[in-house]
């Protein structure tokens, strides 16, 4: 039994970060004890991401002291944290895949004989590592060819081979399977009982209870509590604490009339897809699309936005045919996407959070003669911005240094600056907090009551089941049957989600 009395392993002292404009942390101080899994919570933009990035010798402190073991600890890069004993394991998995998997674990130190890599001593050693987290992964085979949760288990295995005491997760399952999540949490536990620490980053409160022992939540970048243990805490109290208000539905659900069909997808056949499926989405509606991992429907929406090509089927909008044979095609129309990576497919990195939301619309708005229209790209950014309550520096800042949750908003912002017909959202909320999830949600429901024809992916039950007018669950590459929002229950989704 973990003692809540005993002294942390990891402490942070009055840890304090800025940036131009922006004071990220702001006098932090909590600790984690050996031995147990401490979840960090807040809204995006609270902190987390930024604490675990000095944790890792990312960032440098502006000031504050890190304490391990009881000895201070002062990181110049991210070679001293890994040298101390710390390893981050983050969203966007830090891996290279095509090289192999063993190649990965020992990259920078693989070892040699006589000046040539040793691979037979390489396999061993690979295997060696990772047969105590999986025992289904062949380390001489391309990484790139691993499942999510697979390439996660190598990841894990690696901080281990380098003598991880502290492993940090920050959303460890926003990709993977309900099989692999599990599979996580047993490594995890089994991390914990080895007497390592553990911080848990994750907007999943359910999560935060199943596998958490103990939680600190920040807000605006401050501590503002840290409970010891799990006894006692509840969901609401946790998600008051986090967003600085009560919270008693996140989704608000409101019913709104629904106008003619807007999108008609009529036997669409293509990569990931089992055969022609069909579906409609009326102007007003939302109709959410759920399905297990490799159900098919990121596929699905990338072959109607025509990123991905169709090999048959066709399209209408408001009962006439159109071709769309790319998203520049499909913007056109009136037709717009918001992906499940919006850090690849989404935003521009390198780009300021003012030209991520012009983008788009300066072809109707923006520009006269091919000169940028500024009075009009600064008005229009201000104003969106504002109505979507976007946390940043200044519109110059780079839209990749913003939350996930502001990122979203930004692309948001992009589609909202144009005229649209059609919005197809994969993952709306993924990596997002509970109280920019209610945000959100009510962004949808307005772009509904303007007349919007809305398909929302996800693999979120309950926001399915809290924000749909109607849910279509896939099933292996096809559409395997329609629930109204009366008859909707989990029980009846996961019924025409799993294997029959």
């Amino acid at each position: 039994m973990l003692d809540p009395q005993a002294s942390p392993y990891l402490q942070f002292d009055d840890i304090c970060k800025s940036f131009p404009g922006v004071n990220a942390l702001d006098h932090v101080s909590f600790g984690v004890r050996a031995g147990s899994v401490h979840a960090l919570v807040g809204e995006n933009g609270a902190g987390k991401s930024t604490l675990l990035k000095i944790l890792s010798g990312a960032y440098t402190l502006t000031s504050g002291t890190i304490t391990i073991d009881g000895k201070q600890q002062s990181f110049a890069g991210t070679a001293d944290a890994l040298a101390a004993g710390i390893s981050v394991i983050y969203q966007e998995l830090a891996t290279v895949p095509h090289v192999s998997v063993a190649e990965n674990l020992y990259l920078g130190h693989l070892p040699k004989r006589h000046g040539i890599i040793d691979y037979p001593r390489l396999w061993a050693d690979a295997r060696k590592l990772l047969e105590p987290l999986s025992d289904d992964i062949d380390p001489r085979i391309e990484l790139g060819q691993l499942s999510i949760g697979q390439q996660q288990m190598v990841e894990i295995a690696k901080a281990l081979g380098r003598g991880a005491k502290i492993i940090a997760f920050d959303e460890p399952t926003s990709s993977l399977s309900a099989r692999d999540t599990e599979r996580l949490f047993e490594v995890i536990r089994k991390l914990r009982d080895e007497g390592r620490v553990i911080l848990y980053v994750s907007h999943r409160m359910e999560e935060i209870f199943h596998v958490c022992d103990s939680v600190t939540v920040f807000k605006d970048g401050r501590h503002v509590q840290t409970f010891e243990t799990m006894e006692g805490l509840t969901r609401d109290l946790l998600i008051t604490r986090m967003v600085g208000r009560e919270i008693l539905d996140i989704y608000n659900y409101v019913e709104r009339p629904h106008g003619d069909v807007m999108l008609d997808v009529q036997g669409m056949e293509g990569p990931g897809l089992s055969g022609p499926l069909s579906l409609q989405v009326h102007a007003g509606e939302i109709l959410g699309l759920f399905g297990l991992v490799g159900a098919g429907r990121s596929e699905l929406l990338k072959l109607i936005f025509g990123a991905t090509p169709r090999t048959g089927g066709k399209t209408l909008l408001e009962g006439t045919e159109v071709a769309i044979r790319s998203p520049r095609e499909a913007i056109g129309y009136g037709m717009v996407f918001c992906p499940e990576n919006r850090k690849v497919e989404g935003i521009i990195p390198p780009a300021s959070v003012r030209e991520n939301i012009n983008i788009s619309a300066r072809h109707h708005f923006g520009h006269a003669f091919g000169v940028l229209n500024g009075a009009w790209e600064q008005r229009n950014a201000v104003e969106q911005v504002k109505a979507l309550d976007v946390r940043m520096a200044s519109l110059d800042q780079l839209i990749r240094n913003l939350s996930g949750g502001n990122q979203q908003k930004v692309i948001l912002a992009r589609w909202l600056s144009d005229e649209m017909k059609v919005i197809l959202f994969d993952e709306p909320t993924r990596g997002i907090d509970v109280g920019a999830r209610s945000e959100i949600y009510g962004l949808i429901f307005r772009l509904a009551e303007r007349g919007v024809a809305v398909l929302m992916v996800s693999s979120d039950l309950p926001e399915v089941l809290g924000v749909a007018d109607r849910v279509a669950v896939m099933r292996g590459g096809a559409l395997s049957g329609f629930l109204s929002r009366s008859e909707a229950t989990e029980e009846k989704a996961l019924a025409l989600a799993l294997p029959q």
